[in-house]
C-alpha cells in the first residue's frame, strides 16, 4: 500500500529524499499551528488588559460585532466585538441581584421567586423544574455562577491568566456596583459557614464488584450509602437495586479484597523460571518455537535476491530492456518490504509480549508491600490495571479475577507446580528424572524445578523457596 499526497501526487514517502521534504512540511505545520495559538492567545490577553471582554457574554449581557474604521485596524483588525447589557435580559438578573442583596431568601426560594414571575433562564430553562411527580427542583448552578461573576460588577478577571479582581475595569456598563458585589459575597460566604455538606463517598471497588447466584449467573453491583445525611456519612453497600436483592458492607468486601491482593507475591527467585516458561509458550504461539513460517519468509527473500541475480545476468547480455528491469526491480522491492515487515511484526509482537511480563512481574513483586502504604485514590487505580472482576458469593466468599497477563501468571505457576508434582511422584518410585519438558521450557533440570515448585493449597497465591515439605500458595 502506497500513500500519496494530493495537492502533491509526485512525492513518495518511501523515497528517502521525498521523505525528508514530507518530514520537514510536517514540521513547518506543526510550527504555524503553535505560533497561530500563541497569536491567539496574546492577541485574547491585550484585548483583556484594555477592558476588552473575548468570550460568550454572560446573562443580561449581548455580545456586539461592528466593522472597525481604518484608524482602528491596524490594532482591532477587522470587526471591532464587545458586550452591552441586554434590554431584554437585564432587568431579570437585575432583580436576581436585588433578592440576593435583600439577604431574606436562599438560592432556592430566590428560584421560586423568579419562576414565579414566569423568568427563565437565557436558555430557556425554568428557574424551578415540576418533576412529573410532582416534586420542585430549583435549577440554582447558573444563579450560583450569576453570583460569583465580577463582569456584572465591571471588572476584568481572569486568575488563569494573571488578571486579579479589581485590577482592570471593563469598558462595558456594570450592572451593580463592586460594592454590592463585594456585600452579595459576604452573604454567600455567611450562609456557606452554616452549611451542611455531604460528604462525596469514593467507592473503591465501583464498577468491578460482582455477585453470582447460585444457578452461576453473575450480575454486576452498584455503590450507595444508606442514611448519608446522617453524622457520620451512613453506611456504604455494594448491592443488587431490587427488593430481596443481597447487599454486602464496603467495607468487608474492602478488607477481603485487600487481602487477597496482598496474598499476591512472586519469590525474585522464580521469575527467571517464569520469564523462561513465558517466552517458551510464546514462541509456541507465535510461531517461533515451530520455525516453519519464519523460514518460509526467509526463503521467499532469498528466492527474491537469487531472482534478481539471473535478471541481472540478462540484463549485462541484452536479453531484457531496461523498462523491463525497472518494473521487475520495483516488484523485488515491495516484495522485499511486505517479507520484511512480516519478519520485524513478529520480532515485535514477542517483544512486546515479554515488556507485558516484565511489567506485570515488577507490579506483582512489589503490590503486597506497596498497597496498603498508597492513598485510596491510588489504590482504586491499581485494582483497576490488575484486577477485572470481584465476584461475591451468596456467603460473601470474595474471589478474584485478574487481568492480563496477571491472570496467566497464576496459571503458570499452577502449571509449573503440576510438573513438580510428577517429579516428586517419580523420585519416591524409584525413577530416575529424565530430560523432560520441565527442562526444554525453562531451561533448569527437574532436579532444580523441585527444589522450588511444592504443592498447592487452595487458599493463597504465593511462590516462595520454602523447604521439601513446605506448600507452594496459589490461588
Amino acid at each position: 500500500m502506497a500513500v500519496r499526497f494530493a495537492n502533491s501526487p509526485d512525492l513518495d514517502p518511501m523515497d528517502p529524499d521525498d521523505r525528508v521534504i514530507v518530514a520537514l512540511s510536517f514540521t513547518l505545520a506543526r510550527r504555524e499551528s503553535a505560533l497561530l495559538g500563541i497569536r491567539t492567545r496574546g492577541g485574547q490577553q491585550a484585548k483583556r488588559k484594555s477592558g476588552g471582554y473575548i468570550s460568550l457574554a454572560p446573562d443580561g449581557y449581548l455580545n456586539v460585532t461592528a466593522r472597525t474604521d481604518s484608524n482602528k485596524r491596524h490594532d482591532l483588525g477587522r470587526w471591532d466585538k464587545w458586550i452591552e447589557l441586554d434590554p431584554e435580559r437585564q432587568p431579570i438578573i437585575r432583580e436576581a441581584w436585588d433578592l440576593l442583596l435583600a439577604d431574606r431568601l436562599t438560592l432556592p426560594e430566590i428560584a421560586e421567586a423568579l419562576h414565579s414571575k414566569g423568568y427563565r433562564h437565557r436558555t430557556g430553562r425554568p428557574f424551578v423544574e415540576i418533576k412529573p411527580d410532582g416534586k420542585r427542583k430549583a435549577n440554582i448552578s447558573s444563579l450560583s455562577n450569576i453570583y460569583h461573576n465580577w463582569t456584572y460588577a465591571g471588572w476584568v478577571v481572569s486568575l488563569k491568566n494573571g488578571i486579579a479582581p479589581k485590577t482592570i475595569r471593563g469598558n462595558w456598563e456594570p450592572m451593580i456596583s463592586t460594592e454590592e458585589f463585594e456585600t452579595a459575597q459576604a452573604i454567600l460566604k455567611r450562609r456557606n459557614e452554616h452549611r451542611t455538606l455531604r460528604m462525596k463517598r469514593e467507592y473503591l471497588l465501583a464498577g468491578l464488584v460482582c455477585y453470582r447466584y447460585s444457578d452461576g449467573k453473575i450480575r454486576r453491583m452498584s455503590a450507595s450509602t444508606s442514611n448519608g445525611g446522617r453524622k457520620g456519612g451512613g453506611t456504604p453497600y455494594y448491592r443488587i437495586a431490587g427488593p430481596g436483592e443481597p447487599s454486602f458492607l464496603c467495607m468487608a468486601i474492602d478488607n477481603a479484597v485487600e487481602k487477597l491482593i496482598c496474598s499476591i507475591q512472586v519469590d525474585p527467585a522464580l521469575i527467571p523460571l517464569i520469564r523462561a516458561s513465558y517466552t517458551y509458550e510464546l514462541q509456541e504461539r507465535l510461531g517461533h518455537g515451530r520455525p516453519v513460517q519464519r523460514n518460509q519468509l526467509e526463503a521467499s527473500l532469498k528466492q527474491i535476491d537469487d531472482e534478481e541475480g539471473r535478471m541481472v545476468r540478462l540484463l549485462a547480455t541484452g536479453k531484457i530492456t531496461d523498462e523491463t528491469w525497472d518494473s521487475l526491480w520495483a516488484e523485488w522491492q515491495d516484495r522485499r518490504q511486505t517479507l520484511r515487515r512480516m519478519l520485524d511484526a513478529m520480532q515485535l509482537e514477542h517483544q512486546s509480549h515479554v515488556d507485558n511480563l516484565e511489567a506485570a512481574l515488577q507490579i506483582i513483586a512489589n503490590i503486597g508491600t506497596l498497597y496498603n502504604g498508597l492513598q485510596r485514590s491510588d489504590k482504586k487505580e491499581l485494582l483497576r490495571q490488575v484486577v477485572d472482576r470481584v465476584i461475591v458469593n451468596n456467603d460473601g466468599t470474595v474471589t478474584l479475577e485478574l487481568r492480563t497477563p496477571f491472570d496467566y501468571l497464576r496459571t503458570l505457576v499452577g502449571d509449573i507446580q503440576s510438573i513438580d508434582v510428577r517429579l516428586e511422584k517419580g523420585k519416591k518410585r524409584g525413577r530416575k528424572p529424565t530430560k523432560n519438558a520441565a527442562e526444554v521450557s525453562y531451561g533448569v533440570s527437574p532436579e532444580q524445578c523441585s527444589s522450588l515448585i511444592h504443592s498447592c493449597s487452595a487458599a493463597w497465591i504465593r511462590t516462595r523457596n520454602l523447604p521439601v515439605n513446605s506448600r507452594l500458595l496459589c490461588r
